[in-house]
């Protein structure tokens, strides 16, 4: 079946040369893992078998290599590398279980203090061993971190000057790596990453971070504006009832003078009788009723003014009670946390393998396995994951 050509790759080098070189993540990083063995173990060689396939796309030639398995036993004669019958058995075998329809197109060597240039007595080996073109064969230096494409084509191994890293799912690599982990003496990614890996892995993580304070500022300033308009709104409400007030305490002021301006007038003492044409045009009788209505209206205000300043203090308690509740909000979400952060001592994860669970997220499982959050960028530089919206259900993951 013809493949895609990847789009998510980092470009290693000079890549005009052909065929083009296509190298999964995973099997980056296990290259990363046994430049760590070679080292400790110095002057002996660590070898793998590469495992992809080789696709022809007209005038290019590409070569995707998605798999790699650890030779058993990479012997030396001399200066010449010599692969034993017993370590073709154990790759055929490793390939067969985790990479069924692979096909095994090159190998790779790391060795410390070794030139990386292969001389006639490896090159004549490669040609023994994979005499197919476009076969690839790589060399890498444990302690500078160096490393050397090489190609079968023109009857001989051609340098390389450059190659495509890709990402994408690879559970077939990552079943190997972790069957392997013990075996092999595998360490943690997170301690032999290539210096352009980490590079690129902390600009996404950069750029993540930028997105997240974006959104906080954005969130600050919808709520900052909130804010005002509840304080705003507040204020004309109490500016209103200031103003009821006010009028209701010059129509008090006004009624208080009218009834000192009431003229008193001396009389001799004697009695005068009072006609029917003195009662109906006496203002004396209607001015009593005319205080009494005036004082009805400026109760009624005044009733007004008072439900209006308790309309008022009921918003202002209101708006007081929202603020308690939003600064108590963010406490009682730390304490709920702070409960749940239980690492779990069995079960899922107990082996230094988890699976991936329906609802689960890297920081679901940081939390899961150590009681915090600072473990999610460990988890995957562990696994090579670039994306950490990209996992799924039954997906085993390395836990560092």
């Amino acid at each position: 079946m013809e493949r895609q050509i990847p789009k998510n790759v980092r470009q290693i080098g000079n890549v005009s040369d052909s065929p083009k070189i296509y190298v999964e993540d995973y099997v980056d990083t296990f290259f990363a893992q046994l430049s760590e063995i070679s080292e400790k173990e110095k002057n002996e060689p660590t070898g793998a078998f590469l495992i992809g396939d080789i696709q022809s796309g007209g005038e290019e030639d590409y070569v995707y290599i998605y798999g790699a398995v650890k030779m058993h036993e990479l012997k030396m004669s001399g200066n010449e590398y010599v692969i034993g019958e017993d370590t073709w058995k154990h790759a055929y075998e490793d390939c067969k279980q985790f990479f069924e329809d692979g096909e095994m197109l090159g190998w790779f060597v790391v060795q410390q203090g070794v030139p990386l240039m292969p001389d006639p007595s490896t090159v004549k080996l490669h040609k023994k061993s994979f005499p197919k073109k476009n076969t690839v064969f790589i060399m890498k230096d444990p302690v500078e971190k160096d490393e050397t494409y090489y190609v079968h084509k023109m009857n001989d191994l051609m340098e390389i000057g450059g190659h495509y890293t890709y990402y994408e799912k690879n559970p077939c690599m990552q079943n190997y790596m972790i069957a392997s982990r013990k075996k092999n003496g595998a360490v943690s990614p997170e301690n032999v990453e290539d210096r352009a890996a980490q590079d690129f892995r902390d600009l996404v993580r950069k750029r993540s971070e930028r997105q997240k304070k974006k959104k906080a500022g954005s969130l600050m300033y919808a709520a900052s504006a909130c804010l005002v308009l509840v304080l705003i709104i507040m204020g004309v409400s109490m500016i209103n009832s200031f103003d009821r007030m006010r009028s209701v305490q010059d129509t008090l002021d006004t009624l208080a003078d009218s009834s000192e301006t009431i003229e008193t007038q001396e009389t001799s003492g004697s009695v005068t009788a009072v006609t029917s044409e003195e009662q109906a045009g006496g203002a004396g009788d209607a001015q009593p009723e005319d205080a009494g209505s005036q004082n009805e209206a400026g109760a009624e205000d005044a009733d007004r003014s008072g439900e209006a300043g308790t309309d008022a203090g009921i918003t202002g308690g209101q708006a007081s009670a929202a603020d308690s509740s939003g600064d108590n909000g963010p406490a009682e979400s730390s304490a709920a946390a702070d409960g749940q952060t239980v690492p779990v001592a069995d079960g899922n994860g107990s082996d230094g393998v988890y699976v991936v669970e329906e609802g689960d997220t890297l920081a679901i499982i940081s939390m899961k396995m150590y009681g915090d959050l600072t473990h999610v960028d460990a988890i995957c530089r562990m696994n090579g994951i670039s994306n950490g919206n990209l996992i799924y259900v039954g997906q085993k993951l390395l836990l560092p």
